[in-house]
């Protein structure tokens, strides 16, 4: 009896073992938690975590912020705040307190007529909370939003950037003359930045904070703060030099439209040695660069003359053209800017810099490592061995622990902890947020190159079902992503734009390629789309299809397509230039390129991918648009799109959805009410449309779902 007792418990280990893993549901997948930022004690003793997920009873993504304290023997995850509106972490450089921004909303305020998520807000402002517990409390009020912040060197003292203030006469003067009508220019006006004595906001700690809206205060104004600068543009990404002499922030446009360079430029305000002017008076920020660029992530150097900074798009040395994210600083007293990562081929996503050199993570193809340098004409070093992504690097410069979020196909994301640059191989994971995942059958994937008809190679993903790697002649979904200046690669995501490992949960063989345009290429590669912004790319993805057909792996039966954004743009273009597609699943993506190149918020890059402004190039506007060839549709196309989009004007969808319903092509379009491009206002719209999306692949791609 004991031995047949053994056996079966044997027999029961093995079928345990033996289980197969479920796989992901659509549920679960959009139950993913993503983080938004890092940021690490300025000793290194402790860590801030940004996340952000669906809070589906109250319909918004729920930005929390966590503490991990470092101990001896490993360490603690705590949750520091709970309103759910909480994002943007600063650390005091004496590490007393942490500084962040919240749009949570202020007690007793009423909002009649408004849903629960509108309830729910209100404009950011700054908050305080100590790392050893307690109450966040506000520290600026008003019914201006706070726009940037950042700590004196010294810790007494916090600067921050709102829209010019008006007192409560000139709103009401104004009201009295134009009521609802909108000034469109007349009425911008530029940005103020203030500074505010700790001390100060400590005594106000007590204060009832004052309502958005509130025409009871003289002047909509932080009590105790001064206005120490004034700019015509909005005031983005304040930082403040490490000798506590200066502050750094890039402009931006009030109407947040990209029409002309000189927006976007680095600006720095003197500070005397007590931080703060000693006048009443405000002073004139001085500009650093002048360049055809849009500049981003600024972070100031150790030593206190240089600024660090990436690019969005456009060119630092000369006329504008789209280049790869790369890392440049600044000598703010002469203005002789620098590349750091000079000669290296991939694009720099993200940066942090530590006491003797910077780290950055960087796409050279689908893999996104870590690298180093100490010195702007030293090659980029690559440190560590994982294959995957890298993101949001934390560093302190007086400690060598950095932190970061790392992901595979295979592995969901998480917060990792490593003692130093050297050691990112041994470094730990010290959040489990996505464990769930780990738990499932997941997806294998890997890179795919083929020939282009200009014997370039070009490459992308192949994700396969969940056990089914390498097979062939699946049912292919061609899924292309946005920009055009990204790629897609070796990381696990999961959301609304980001779907691909859920659609090949769902049977599909998904091909993501990284055509001609895609960073992680060199500059060259990236710059090849100029000025064939569709039909370049568009041959490039057409050949990888042929490619994957002729090899073996696509089976041509049950080809479908989709993308987002630029992705949008490509998928409405292939649908005019083959038949092959079984479906078709497009958002927020133009048809056209006039009325685009006039509706959307980034018209110098429009005109730069077409050769000119549509006067200029009229037969490019006319050629490159999918509108004029949309006759040759035989494709049931699935769209979506945000009700507020000025990325791609949602006039664009509707273009699209009433030539297909004039020409009798099957199509249905989803509208999503208050949301602008990214749909990050209601994550119940992002999971309906992907939910719809894959309900038409199915429908009309042949594949039954998890088969």
């Amino acid at each position: 009896m004991r031995i047949v007792k053994l056996a079966l418990a044997m027999l029961a280990s093995v079928a345990a073992v033996a289980q197969p893993k479920p796989k992901i549901t659509l549920d679960e997948f959009f139950n993913s938690v993503s983080f938004s930022g890092l940021e690490m004690a300025p000793d290194g003793s402790a860590l801030v975590i940004g996340t952000e997920r669906a809070d589906w009873d109250q319909q918004i993504f729920r930005k929390d912020l966590w503490l991990y304290r470092i101990e001896a023997n490993g360490g603690s995850l705590v949750r520091l705040t709970e309103s759910g509106h909480d994002s943007t972490p600063k650390w005091s450089p004496d590490g007393n307190w942490i500084a962040f921004l919240s749009d949570r909303k202020v007690e007793g305020e009423e909002a009649p007529g408004k849903d629960a998520r509108d309830e729910s807000e209100g404009v950011d402002q700054i908050y305080l909370i100590s790392p050893s517990g307690g109450e966040a409390f506000a520290v600026t009020s008003g019914e201006e939003e706070v726009h940037a912040f950042s700590w004196s060197a010294d810790s007494r003292t916090i600067y921050f950037a709102t829209r010019q203030p008006w007192t409560k006469a000139q709103k009401d003067d104004y009201h009295k003359q134009w009521k609802d009508a909108v000034e469109y220019r007349a009425a911008e006006r530029g940005d103020t930045i203030f500074a505010l004595r700790l001390t100060s906001a400590l005594a106000g700690r007590s204060r009832p904070a004052d309502k958005p809206g509130d025409t009871d205060k003289e002047s909509d104004t932080t009590p105790g703060a001064q206005a120490i600068a004034t700019s015509r543009w909005c005031v983005d990404e304040l930082d403040t030099s490490p000798d506590g002499t200066k502050l750094a922030f890039v402009s931006n446009p009030v109407n947040k439209r990209q029409e002309t360079f000189t927006d976007y430029e680095i600006y720095t305000v003197d500070l005397e040695p007590a931080g703060m002017p000693s006048a009443a008076a405000t002073v004139e920020p001085r500009q650093v660069t002048h360049n055809q660029a849009v500049e981003r992530s600024l972070l100031w150097a150790g030593d206190s003359r240089h600024i660090f900074f990436s690019i969005d798009v456009g060119d630092v040395s000369g006329p504008y053209r789209d280049l790869q994210p790369h890392l440049y600083w600044v000598d703010q007293k002469t203005g002789a800017v620098e590349q750091w990562t000079k000669g290296f081929i991939g694009s720099i996503e993200h940066y942090g810099v530590t006491g003797g050199a910077v780290l950055a993570s960087a796409r050279v193809g689908t893999e996104v490592q870590v690298y180093s340098a100490s010195q702007p004409g030293e090659p980029l070093h690559r440190l560590g061995t994982w294959p995957g992504t890298y993101e949001g690097i934390a560093a302190s410069r007086r400690a060598p622990r950095i932190a970061f979020v790392y992901s595979s196909l295979e592995k969901p994301p998480e917060v990792y902890l490593a003692d130093g640059a050297a050691a990112l191989d041994h470094a730990r994971p010290i959040t489990a947020l996505n464990q769930l995942f780990a738990e499932r059958d997941l997806p294998r994937g890997k890179p795919y190159r083929w020939k282009a008809d200009d014997g370039s190679t070009v490459e992308g993903m192949l994700i396969y079902p969940p056990g089914r790697f390498q097979a062939k002649n699946l049912p292919m979904f061609t899924f292309i992503h946005g920009g055009p200046a990204d790629a897609w690669g070796n990381a696990f995501a999961a959301d609304w734009y980001q779907w691909a490992i859920l659609a090949a949960t769902e049977g599909w063989l998904v091909f993501e390629p990284n055509y001609r345009g895609s960073s992680g290429y060199g500059d060259k590669f990236l710059e090849q789309i100029v000025p064939g912004i569709v039909s370049r790319p568009g041959k490039d993805i057409l050949e990888g299809v042929d490619a994957l057909v002729k090899d073996g792996v696509a089976d041509p039966g049950h080809l479908t397509i989709g993308g987002y954004s630029y992705g949008g743009y490509m998928t409405n273009w292939l649908i005019t230039q083959s038949t092959r597609w079984k479906a078709a699943v497009t958002g927020a993506g133009a048809v056209e390129h006039v009325g685009n190149w006039g509706n959307d918020d980034t018209t110098f890059d429009d005109a730069y991918f077409l050769g000119g402004r549509p006067w200029e190039a009229p037969q490019r506007y006319h050629d490159e648009a999918a509108i004029f060839q949309i006759d040759k549709v035989r494709t049931p196309t699935h769209m979506v799109a945000g009700a507020d989009d000025i990325r791609v004007a949602v006039l664009e969808d509707y273009l699209l959805e009433h030539a297909l319903y004039s020409l009798g092509v099957p199509n249905q379009l989803v509208i999503f009410p208050g949301e602008g491009h990214s749909l990050d206002k209601n994550p119940w719209h992002g999971k309906i449309k992907v939910r719809e999306e894959l309900k038409w692949l199915e429908k009309y791609g042949g594949v039954t779902a998890n088969p």
